[in-house]
């Protein structure tokens, strides 16, 4: 018998689509309901989970009440038992305590899923003394001890418990400064390492910033978008230094870490959630700017949840414009750039060749493909 530490942060990734960027704090998880946010992280759980199904009478799953842990064990009749009561309202101290419980209770691999703060209170509560795997749940991460998506976690959890001969390797915890992210300047902190089951294609990289070097490119980028602009269209602007380069080349203001909405080369609404792309496009034709992010490549599902299914459903995949320094597709090493929405059927309809603009008046063809 197998004994695992299943945690789940239930407010991890709620910020995304209301625009705030993340849920650290109860002023901005009051907020994200407010504005209508619901909870992903125990859905994605159970995306996990399912890829443990072929093992699960060999389980015992130690995990938290409610949406930590217990009600995804009980909706897929996984053995578990209860070692921690959550708050009703959960917050750190929960993630940092009930880990502790499963370290003294001897789990083979602690399960959790949330974004770099979680991995920050998991490493807190057991540093690197138990192997672990993250399900990527949260706005903004930074940190490669996740699987690339909610499966291939799980898949990689699988393939340790049945085998226990994966390398086990080290890697980074980063956070960055979520007060500082809201408005617009990146900070990230290194915070300690995390032993994680290796498998280099199932494990996300960890996000790398777009060189200064590559401002002139940018700006090339920039212009040839601007120059190619239609009158009387809505045009979504996405996250990115690359971008902000659009903006900066039309003297606008940009929110560079959120979504930006412009028509006829003005401000509609900047640092857009994804109601307010959806009530601002109503039924007008839009078309959507995105960057992939670097070191990682992902297109749709990192830092940009704003870009909803809903949304992007609306928008049209033929309407997608995608723009990035050719450095990022080099470091790419042939490997397809990555979606992935949470919708599996929309994640199949947008897989595909895509012409990626790498400057003015140069594009290449480059596969996206779903990230699982």
């Amino acid at each position: 018998m197998k004994i695992i530490g299943l945690i789940i942060n239930p407010i991890a990734g709620m910020g995304g689509r209301v625009g705030l960027k993340g849920t650290d704090g109860i002023e901005t998880l009051n907020k994200a309901i407010q504005l209508g946010a619901i909870k992903e992280a125990p859905n994605k759980a159970i995306k996990a989970l399912r890829k443990l199904e072929p093992i699960k009478e060999k389980l015992l799953i130690l995990t938290s009440s409610s949406d930590m842990g217990e009600n995804q064990c009980k909706a897929l009749g996984f053995n578990h038992e209860v070692v921690y009561k959550s708050n009703k309202i959960t917050v750190f101290l929960d993630t940092l305590n009930a880990a502790k419980i499963m370290e003294k209770r001897g789990a083979d691999l602690i399960i959790f899923v949330g974004g770099d703060g979680t991995a920050r209170d998991i490493y807190n509560a057991v540093e690197n003394r138990v192997v672990t795997v993250g399900i990527p749940a949260g706005v903004k991460i930074q940190s490669p001890v996740y699987g690339n998506t909610p499966e291939l976690a799980g898949e990689l959890a699988l393939m340790y418990l049945k085998d226990g001969n994966l390398h086990i390797k080290e890697e980074e915890v980063v956070d960055i400064d979520e007060e500082a992210f809201r408005n617009n300047q990146v900070r990230t902190k290194l915070f300690g390492y995390l032993k994680v089951p290796y498998k280099k294609e199932w494990l996300q990289n960890k996000k790398a910033p777009t060189p200064l070097g590559e401002e002139e490119s940018q700006k090339a980028i920039g212009l040839d978008i601007i120059d190619n602009m239609l009158e009387d269209i809505y045009y979504l602007i996405g996250p990115g230094t690359t971008t902000k380069a659009i903006m900066d080349q039309l003297n606008l203001p940009n929110s560079l870490l959120g979504v930006d909405i412009i028509k006829n080369k003005t401000i509609v609404k900047l640092d857009c959630n994804e109601k307010d792309i959806l009530d601002i496009l109503g039924n007008s034709v839009g078309k959507l700017i995105i960057t992939p992010t670097g070191g990682q490549g992902y297109l749709l599902g990192r830092g940009n949840q704003q870009i909803s299914p809903k949304v992007i459903e609306k928008i049209k995949k033929d309407n997608i414009i995608v723009i990035s320094p050719n450095s990022k597709i080099v470091e790419l090493k042939g490997n397809p750039l990555l979606i992935y929405t949470g919708d599996e059927a929309l994640d199949k309809n947008l897989e595909g060749y895509y012409r990626i603009k790498i400057g003015y008046g140069m594009d290449i063809m480059y596969k996206v493909s779903v990230g699982h």
